[in-house]
């Protein structure tokens, strides 16, 4: 017996949405799916496609309500029954969540007091949790938490060496996200493995990056910390970077908190380094005809995924049962991937060049690595949407068979 779930991504002034099928056995296929943005400035720009419909227009919702009311009339329009399940996106869990919750008054409350973690994310997500379920009251909600993967860290991996009032009192360490990616890839990749718990290092590369080291199927570490800006170098944002910079813009050059919050989350990454861009695509091809700054930010960019490689290679105790990259950047630079495992034998990683260089017509996962590679080296393509109406079933216990 299928279900089908309406996953919701709301923004501050967007909401995107698909409607999945879902089926014994953990599998989920979007039937139709769309946008609803500039919410909020009296005119919002709506866009739906299922199967050979296609709809795009201006029209006047005033506010996540109206455009959650008219996502529903698409979904009825398209002829598609209410979904027996509405999946939500929520960025920040804090150390109240550590798996999909079905959402009540309670959790709602648990999100609300997370804001701070998240002031960017964690209010639009509420907003549209509360507007669903007033639009869709029949139907049970779940939120999926970003950060709920990675609540298996020990300490040694979330705690910072601050003072440990600042954790006990404020909840300062680092809680990690992509996590709906890091549970759909391993989800993926484990019969192909034959191992239903296996240890394996995943790199998602996309506009925000971060890579988990997974061991026997539980996150030991993962790169991004208190907020998704720690880690790799990303589209705009920094990723590891001295905390006496903050200070230093502040004291020396006069910069406000939030000025140098900007600076770091949308003005750094390869936008930063190349003043050109922060998608990857066009930083490649001016590095390729010879930008200098381009081929530094990619240089820079390699050179920070090869070390947490390292890094997490020796977590595992050189014990991995595959390296994997997923996401835009991913999934689709074969320069990139090559470049990172570069010289990497002797650990037992090896690429093949024309795997790599194959492109894969499906979404299965993708073998890159040569027969002599110890570590099998995969491309998986990731699907977080897909994921989270999966786990939206499963916490709600609703029946598939």
């Amino acid at each position: 017996m299928k279900k089908q779930v309406l996953v919701l991504n709301s923004g501050s002034s967007s909401i995107k949405f698909g409607l999945f099928e879902v089926s014994a056995g953990g599998s989920a296929v979007c039937v139709c799916g769309g946008a609803v943005s500039r919410i909020g400035e009296g005119v919002a720009e709506v866009k739906f496609k299922g199967g050979s419909t296609s709809y795009a227009a201006s029209e006047e919702l005033v506010d996540h309500g109206a455009s959650i009311a008219r996502i529903v009339e698409l979904l009825e329009e398209h002829g598609t029954k209410r979904p027996d399940a509405v999946g939500h996106r929520i960025v920040h869990g804090g150390q109240d969540f550590e798996e999909p919750a079905v959402i009540d008054d309670a959790v709602e409350a648990a999100i609300e007091k997370n804001i701070p973690l998240a002031p960017l994310h964690n209010p639009a997500g509420l907003l549209g949790i509360r507007v669903a379920r007033r639009a869709i009251p029949e139907a049970p909600h779940v939120a999926v938490f970003d950060t709920a993967f990675h609540a298996t860290m020990p300490p040694e991996s979330y705690r910072y060496a601050l003072p440990k009032e600042l954790y006990e009192q404020h909840g300062i360490r680092r809680y990690g996200f992509h996590g709906t990616s890091y549970g759909y890839v391993l989800r993926r990749l484990s019969p192909v493995l034959g191992a239903a718990s296996p240890s394996i290092i995943v790199f998602h590369l996309g506009n925000g990056a971060s890579a988990a080291c997974i061991k026997a199927g539980k996150c030991l570490d993962t790169t991004m910390g208190l907020t998704p800006l720690e880690g790799l170098m990303m589209g705009t944002r920094s990723g590891d970077v001295d905390a006496g910079v903050f200070s230093f813009l502040c004291r020396e050059l006069g910069e406000s908190p939030d000025k140098v919050d900007a600076i770091l989350n949308k003005k750094s990454g390869l936008l930063g380094l190349s003043g050109l861009s922060f998608d990857m695509r066009t930083v490649a091809q001016a590095a390729a005809a010879g930008d200098e700054d381009a081929r530094l930010a990619r240089a820079v960019y390699v050179q920070r995924v090869r070390k947490y490689l390292g890094a997490y290679l020796v977590r595992l105790d050189g014990r991995c049962d595959a390296l994997v990259f997923t996401a835009g950047v991913g999934e689709n630079d074969v320069d990139l991937r090559a470049a990172v495992c570069h010289n990497l034998a002797l650990l037992g990683l090896d690429l093949d060049p024309d795997a790599n260089r194959a492109r894969s017509s499906t979404d299965e996962p993708q073998l890159v690595s040569s027969p002599a590679s110890r570590i099998p080296i995969f491309v998986v393509p990731t699907n977080e949407e897909a994921a989270i109406a999966v786990q939206s079933v499963e916490a709600a216990a609703i029946p598939l068979a």
